[in-house]
């Protein structure tokens, strides 16, 4: 017989930014950093015999924290990845479900008929997933394996090893770092436990922003967009210093001509089906020298924020940065926007210097690619 915990891979860039992770490689997060903390702490006493995660990053380092108190070596397999989503690789779900909301719909809740161009079906993933884990259950039959894998791929096991459809609502899609236990003997799982997550309580995961929704974005001409571009500039302008007092809608409107011009996808509307509820403004050339990508703005209206929306709207600009290959993002933060300094804080920007601005420091803060801090 041989012991399995199986175990989804910690937060990672695509389930903070709410974009589609498939096969991309992006970062972990700072709270994906915690959660592998904790499950050091869960496995630090028990007894790992062999470890084996898919290759993609997130998965391997979610392994680590199994080698942090059990010196094993780590087997990466390709089958065990995340289903691949082909055109929709690192994509927004905001935007894919805009565009083509028959598709997504039936990804999300009809997955036995799910069909794209250029993407998996989740029966080639249950296929390969199954055939990767019956094959490492029967080269450690009377050990206990550790299997770090992605969230369908693990449902798509859970529903072979159950012979439950995917379309089961009460088929769970597990947790970041969520662990199952399962028994391999004779030919059969059997599944003990599904998507324990209880070495995350440390963690008081309840203080975390719930994000309520899935925000779309489109790129606009601000010159076309002018009326929008001023309310969205002004409004956050006053909510960062109480007042209107030095803001000048002209320059900044004329700014954000100016980075259209340089790059059409830089000025982006954010929305709510069809609402306007926000903006970002990206200057793609500023910082281009030296490597970095410079975030003018990002703006959600009033009702949007404190929903923890607002990460979508950053993950935006870091990803289309590290798209054009830029290695790190920097910004302008008030002293007076106390809201604003936690919030790229918590999200892995760090001050770089200040100056004196009109209503107190301005710092200068940078977000850099490749630190697994997001």
């Amino acid at each position: 017989m041989t012991e399995i915990y199986l175990i989804r891979h910690t937060q990672a860039e695509g389930n903070l930014f709410r974009a589609m992770q498939g096969h991309w490689d992006g970062d972990v997060t700072a709270l994906g950093l915690r959660e592998i903390d904790a499950l050091a702490e869960r496995f630090r006493d028990v007894r790992i015999d062999a470890l084996y995660s898919s290759d993609l990053k997130r998965a391997v380092l979610t392994a680590g924290a199994i080698r942090r108190y059990h010196d094993l070596p780590l087997r990466t397999e390709r089958d065990l990845r995340e289903i691949n989503v082909g055109p929709w690789e690192a994509c927004f779900f905001g935007d894919v479900g805009w565009a083509q909301p028959e598709e997504m719909d039936t990804f999300i809740h009809r997955a036995e008929i799910f069909s794209l161009d250029g993407a998996e079906r989740y029966d080639d993933v249950r296929r390969r997933a199954a055939a990767a884990l019956e094959k490492i259950a029967k080269e450690n039959d009377g050990k206990v394996v550790a299997v770090v894998s992605h969230g369908v791929t693990i449902r798509c096991l859970l529903s072979y090893m159950l012979h439950r459809s995917l379309d089961d609502p009460e088929l769970p899609i597990c947790g970041n770092t969520g662990v199952c236990h399962l028994f391999y003997e004779n030919g059969v799982f059997r599944v003990d436990t599904i998507n324990d997550c209880s070495h995350l309580d440390a963690l008081a995961l309840t203080q975390r922003k719930i994000q309520t929704g899935n925000l779309r974005g489109e790129a606009i001409d601000p010159r076309r967009e002018a009326a929008y571009y001023r309310a969205c500039y002004a409004d956050a302008w006053e909510n960062a210093h109480g007042t209107l007092e030095g803001f000048d809608a002209e320059t900044y409107l004329a700014a954000a001509c100016e980075h259209h011009r340089a790059d059409p996808n830089a000025v982006i509307r954010i929305c709510d089906g069809e609402k306007g509820v926000g903006l970002v403004d990206l200057d793609t050339r500023r910082g281009a020298h030296a490597d970095y990508g410079w975030i003018s703005l990002l703006y959600l209206q009033e009702p949007y924020r404190a929903k923890g929306l607002g990460v979508q709207l950053l993950g935006r600009a870091l990803l289309y940065y590290r798209l054009l290959g830029r290695s790190a993002v920097r910004l302008q933060a008030a002293e007076d926007n106390l809201p604003a300094l936690r919030f790229y804080e918590k999200h892995g920007f760090r001050p770089l210097s200040f100056e004196r601005g009109r209503f107190g420091k301005l710092y200068l803060m940078e977000y850099r690619f490749g630190e697994s801090h997001v």
